[in-house]
């Protein structure tokens, strides 16, 4: 089953690109790389238990296993060693990365509180997106009565576009919900 973002984007949004910033070749045209998903466990140095439970959760909300993510350095203020575990995380490729970014934008987003769009200025100056949710809640994957505690998390979507607003209209036309401002 193609995903239905995937089709729209080779139906709609590409020939739209392509008309927009007069595009010779589809090879020019912005797409979607990758989506990296990810949750940062500070409290994981003091309970073990808390990397299992959000990793249960990202495996159920991107339906891939994640990587547990270590520390690079040593920094004694936080009582961090190299090497400890302090995060999960997943990076989704081709259907599987259509497939989360629709249920991102017609699920999980609407269901947050007070929900009035993602930021416009989130982007990195490379074509990058990246968002973060409060809660793993928003999820329909994810039970609340199973949860030990509600965790947010980060999502990067990343895109060949070369500028931020090239990315920024890819992104309007795949469907994402911008605030005004």
């Amino acid at each position: 089953m193609v995903a239905r973002l995937k089709e729209k984007y080779v139906n709609e949004v590409r020939p739209a690109l392509m008309k927009e910033f007069n595009y010779r070749s589809v090879m020019e045209v912005p797409q979607l790389t990758k989506i990296v998903v990810n949750i940062g466990l500070g409290e994981a140095l003091q309970n073990a238990k808390a990397l299992d439970s959000a990793s249960q959760d990202l495996a159920k909300i991107t339906g891939q296993k994640p990587v547990i993510t270590r520390a690079r350095k040593s920094i004694a203020a936080f009582k961090l060693r190299e090497g400890n575990p302090i995060g999960a995380m997943v990076t989704l490729h081709g259907e599987r990365m259509y497939h989360f970014l629709d249920r991102l934008l017609n699920i999980a987003l609407p269901r947050q509180r007070d929900f009035r769009g993602v930021p416009p200025n989130a982007f990195d100056g490379r074509g990058n997106y990246s968002l973060g949710l409060q809660e793993q809640l928003v999820w329909p994957e994810i039970n609340y009565d199973t949860i030990d505690k509600v965790r947010g998390m980060g999502i990067t979507i990343v895109t060949t576009a070369k500028t931020d607003a090239e990315a920024f209209r890819l992104l309007q036309l795949m469907g994402m919900p911008f605030a005004k401002q």
